[in-house]
């Protein structure tokens, strides 16, 4: 027999704050899993970790999140505040009727689910994030390691109001690069396609200039598997190695080598097998 064929379903999310774009598979019964998207992709990065998942007996969903779904997109800078971020992971779970769920995060999916874990454990059986060290860790890099603060140059410039033109002229060649060339090229068209819709990349970089939350993210007790890569050129290894120390809960760090910030299309079979182990345990 082959093996069976995942359908990727489309769906529109209705909550208090407007309807969000997803993607999911899997039975409507099955252990839920929701998945966080990053800057600048979309929900469709983790198609193949989606696919899989669902055939495997999970009901995976991952939303286009605050801004990047139309039917979500506020206009104010401080409505893309950390609270507003979780709150819509909260919201959606919600509309599954998910009391419980499995959370994964990749780059900014990766902070918020951090942020959701530290201040909702009890709503999450497990987390998984890939590439974004714990807030705390990734802040005291910030303030002790030169490399990173370096690494992190980018958190300043793109809160400048020429951003979108810059990243957008020559058919939005800066966003291209930022891909290095480890993301296929069609699903890097269908990104610029996204963000050069109008509002699309306002709404985005809003997540960066919305400014930090005043309080630090506490501790995680969650069962957290976090996943990152050596080439990652936004997150140098003083904040992944630090991150086991904000996680009291069973904590698993796994480390992939020769790998770019662009895990979950990188490097999607690797990338899936360790979440379906954690995910499965």
């Amino acid at each position: 027999m082959g093996q069976r064929i995942t359908v990727i379903e489309q769906l529109s999310v209705r909550t208090d704050e407007g309807d969000f774009d997803a993607i999911a598979a899997g039975p409507e019964d099955g252990r839920p899993v929701l998945l966080l998207h990053g800057f600048p992709e979309a929900a469709v990065e983790w198609e193949h970790q989606v696919a899989v998942l669902g055939r495997e007996g999970f009901r995976a969903v991952a939303f286009d999140q605050r801004g990047y779904s139309p039917g979500v997109r506020p206009e104010r800078v401080a409505e893309y505040g950390v609270d507003a971020l979780v709150g819509d992971v909260l919201a959606v779970a919600d509309s599954f009727g998910w009391s419980v769920f499995d959370l994964v995060g990749h780059d900014w999916g990766g902070a918020v689910a951090w942020w959701t874990a530290a201040e909702h454990p009890g709503r999450l059986r497990k987390l998984a994030v890939v590439s974004t060290p714990h807030p705390g860790a990734f802040a005291e890099a910030l303030r002790t390691d030169e490399d990173q603060h370096l690494r992190s140059g980018y958190l300043t410039d793109w809160r400048n109001s020429t951003t979108e033109k810059r990243m957008l002229d020559e058919d939005g060649a800066a966003l291209r690069q930022m891909f290095e060339w480890r993301v296929p090229p069609s699903r890097v068209d269908e990104y610029v396609r996204r963000l050069a819709e109008p509002g699309a990349l306002t709404a985005a970089l809003n997540w960066y200039r919305a400014g930090r939350p005043g309080g630090k993210a506490g501790k995680v007790s969650v069962p957290t598997m976090y996943v990152w890569s050596t080439e990652d050129v936004a997150f140098g290894s003083t904040a992944a190695l630090s991150t086991g120390d904000w996680v009291t809960g069973p904590y698993r760090f796994e480390m992939l080598e020769d790998v770019s910030h662009w895990v979950p299309e990188e490097a999607p079979e690797a990338l899936t097998a360790l979440l379906l182990e954690h995910l499965s345990s």
